[in-house]
């Protein structure tokens, strides 16, 4: 028997992050228990992702040991909470986000589960000393905050509460790595997580340099897509430091520290991201990719099936 079989993970919320953490954890064999307070929703979630799991099937891109037919077999919605929640060790919420929302769910969640059952939301940018400051034990709080999409894309922010025990990160550190995901564990909530202050710094400079007339939308995009994504989608900035000087990381820091110190203190300040420059930026963006639905339709999955391939070379 599988550490997985009959375990249930209850999913509140049916929309797009919903549904894809309801794929990632039946791909990994657990029931899920998918839960939506708009009547209808849920049901229609599991349509969608009845659609998603054939789909992939069909290009052999399906993940875990199971097939399609199997793995929808463990998924089921609910219009009732109490009746989602009954039997599960771990709630995973999903709804959108404003802080007062995702407040009043954990509110009326801990009231309908055990004391051992974790407490998660995937929130991307709330910090969970806010999001769970209503709840009575917050001991069993943590936010597991996935790259979208989730499915294609597995790395998974695990931020804890100032309150949450070493054993909830634990077992949801061993939980993600068992349907697939890449958990990393931050030490203590920071504003933005790791993923987004990272991924904030890049599109800051990115801006001020096309901004300042430095270089194109499009070629910066390459300067990423062709440069540094090329080993980023391998390895991390610590290890292309360690790697990229003929004696490590500490020769590195003695050839290059200076260099980058001169650089970094060239870099301007925060940008407003609005004016005349956003519209500048815009205009030279949409004439390479148009802003209607027809044509970010095409991307957003063009975007999908490079992940889908990239997905399957790493592993």
């Amino acid at each position: 028997m599988s550490s997985s079989e009959g375990k249930t993970i209850t999913v509140i919320g049916s929309g797009l992050i919903g549904r894809s953490w309801a794929m990632v954890f039946i791909s990994g064999g657990y029931r899920v228990k998918i839960y939506d307070n708009q009547p209808g929703y849920a049901a229609r979630a599991i349509q969608e992702v009845r659609k998603q799991l054939e789909d992939l099937q069909e290009e052999c891109m399906l993940r875990g040991d199971r097939s399609a037919s199997e793995q929808l077999t463990l998924l089921s919605s609910h219009n009732d909470l109490c009746q989602a929640l009954e039997g599960a060790f771990f709630v995973q919420e999903c709804v959108f986000e404003e802080i007062e929302a995702k407040r009043s769910v954990f509110q009326v969640v801990e009231s309908h589960v055990g004391e051992g059952v974790i407490l998660s939301s995937s929130t991307s940018c709330l910090l969970p000393s806010n999001i769970f400051s209503q709840v009575q034990n917050r001991k069993r709080c943590i936010i597991s905050h996935p790259v979208n999409p989730p499915y294609y894309v597995r790395l998974v922010e695990l931020v804890p509460h100032p309150e949450t025990l070493a054993g909830v990160m634990d077992t949801t550190h061993a939980l993600m790595t068992a349907v697939g995901q890449a958990p990393v564990r931050l030490k203590k909530e920071i504003d933005g997580f790791a993923l987004n202050r990272v991924q904030y710094a890049i599109i800051a400079e990115s801006w001020r340099l096309v901004k300042d007339g430095v270089i194109s939308v499009k070629d910066i995009d390459l300067v990423m897509s062709e440069g540094l994504g090329m080993r980023y989608a391998f390895i991390g900035p610590m290890e292309t430091m360690h790697l990229n000087a003929p004696e490590g990381l500490e020769d590195y820091l003695q050839r290059y520290r200076e260099g980058m110190k001169r650089v970094l203190n060239t870099f301007g300040p925060v940008p407003e991201f609005s004016g005349e420059a956003a519209e500048r930026i815009n205009k030279e963006m949409c004439e390479l990719i148009p802003a209607d639905q027809q044509h970010l339709s095409a991307r957003r999955e063009r975007r999908d099936q490079l992940l889908m391939g990239l997905a399957k070379l790493k592993k």
